[in-house]
């Protein structure tokens, strides 16, 4: 895994984005060089003076497409799905979408225009190139590139789920386990054939010398007594990467797990920045993204609310009471879902799946996250983010808080009208759901930068182009 900006990127998928990149840039220059060879004409294009000129509108023809690749969710890879049907039906969309972006970016920059004749053959030579650059991937990921050989320390029911997660077949890495150290009074939950047991004299570094080992994973739920923090040291010292239990859940999950966490992990541990300069950041990238949204979006607002309106002859907006950041309390503006009688008890209730109080009209705007758009003025109010945890409401929260542990960490930056956890997780109704959303959440809370809210945005548009919202 590479760290960019505190969030973990997986090395294949850099390096398939990598090569992808080059892969549409030298689309652009071959398409233009083919079509003006045609022509019997040097290099060059109508309306732009140089080649430095075509290049930025090289880049701008490679962002557009990377940018649609990835609201196709085509760079979350599944290594069992390889080059079959679904990459096809994702390949073509982002193209067309790619299409479309570029349109909207030829209007307002002419100057970028390639022209009809060298913008198809340059489509068609990146389609051609991704595919080929895609077949070439799969293919070599099938001999292990890129592969990893890890080591865990710990035999116990900590060092099983680790290892389990490190075997799953479509994940971002590919690990080759060598074996796990046992160590005194744990539980032996992992097979005994897989169990390394050297001669009294080799240290843990020798070990990891002679089996070729890359990383160790210290997976030991208790620590007191027999741990080998000397060797550990050792190993650091020798060139080896140890990394415990928690970090390595965090950088294969992107979550932060709570049930078997130590509070001085979250202590000492980098993250949580929370500076001047993130939060200025971070407040000016909300109100350009809400000035945008809102003029994208305004038609489609108001056709929401005649919708609203005409279906039941109720009110167009929904406003309720949620907790913010520190804990303090705003009231939300969403365009309403359910009827109006959805809580005649007066007791709050959990949104389920299918819920019957939803509207045929709120049905549709919730799974394409229309309902969350009159959001825009709590973020510019300063009340919400653009990106952040959820907010929930008092009552929920005050039950979470009894039964989550490091619920109330959630509070600690603004909510937001999308997170990392409504984009990983989806759809939750209970406090097992509050717990997983959870885990995400505090993922978000310590590692929250520009370029996660950017990927948050992306994966947003994803989810509302497929509608698989909550």
């Amino acid at each position: 895994m590479l760290r960019i900006s505190n969030h973990y990127v997986s090395k294949i998928v850099f390096v398939l984005l990598f090569v992808e990149v080059l892969v549409l840039l030298g689309a652009a220059y071959v398409g233009a060089a083919v079509r003006f060879m045609e022509l019997g004409q040097p290099l060059g294009l109508p309306n732009v003076e140089n080649l430095d000129h075509f290049f930025t509108s090289a880049i701008a023809f490679t962002a557009a497409i990377i940018f649609s690749m990835s609201a196709m969710g085509m760079y979350q890879l599944d290594f069992n799905e390889g080059l079959r049907h679904p990459f096809f039906m994702k390949l073509m969309p982002s193209f067309l979408m790619g299409f479309l972006i570029l349109t909207l970016v030829f209007y307002v920059a002419p100057d970028l225009y390639f022209g009809r004749g060298i913008l198809a053959l340059v489509f068609a030579i990146a389609a051609a190139g991704i595919f080929i650059a895609r077949m070439v991937f799969f293919k070599t990921s099938e001999l292990r590139f890129l592969e990893t050989r890890i080591l865990f320390l710990g035999s116990g029911p900590l060092a099983k789920e680790c290892s389990d997660l490190a075997l799953q077949s479509t994940s971002y890495h590919r690990y080759n386990i060598t074996g796990f150290i046992p160590t005194p009074n744990e539980e032996l939950c992992v097979p005994s054939e897989s169990l390394l047991n050297g001669r009294e004299s080799d240290t843990l570094a020798s070990l990891a010398r002679q089996y070729n080992v890359e990383e160790i994973v210290v997976s030991v739920q208790n620590r007191r007594g027999g741990f080998p923090i000397k060797e550990l040291l050792e190993c650091k010292l020798a060139g080896l990467k140890v990394t415990d239990a928690a970090t390595f859940f965090e950088r294969e999950t992107c979550q932060i797990r709570v049930d078997s966490l130590q509070p001085s992990w979250l202590v000492f541990g980098g993250g949580f920045d929370q500076s001047f300069v993130r939060t200025f950041m971070k407040r000016s990238f909300d109100i350009v993204c809400s000035v945008i949204i809102m003029l994208l979006t305004f038609p489609l607002m108001l056709l929401a609310a005649l919708a609203v309106k005409l279906e039941d002859r109720g009110p167009v907006f929904y406003s309720q009471e949620r907790v913010g950041k520190d804990g303090k309390t705003f009231f939300v503006h969403k365009f309403r879902s359910m009827r109006t009688d959805a809580e005649k008890g007066g007791k709050p209730q959990w949104a389920q799946q299918n819920d019957p109080r939803i509207t045929r009209v709120g049905n549709f705007m919730r799974k394409t996250r229309i309902d969350e758009l009159p959001q825009i003025l709590n973020v510019f109010k300063g009340d919400m983010s653009f990106v952040g945890p959820r907010p929930e409401r008092q009552y929920f929260v005050d039950q979470l808080i009894e039964v989550v542990p490091y619920y109330n960490v959630r509070h600690s930056v603004k909510p937001g009208i999308t997170g990392w956890a409504q984009v990983r997780y989806g759809y939750g109704s209970s406090a097992e759901d509050a717990l997983q959303k959870l885990q995400y959440d505090l993922y978000y809370v310590k590692n929250n930068s520009l370029f996660l809210d950017v990927l948050i945005l992306i994966d947003t548009l994803k989810v509302v182009l497929f509608r698989s919202g909550r």
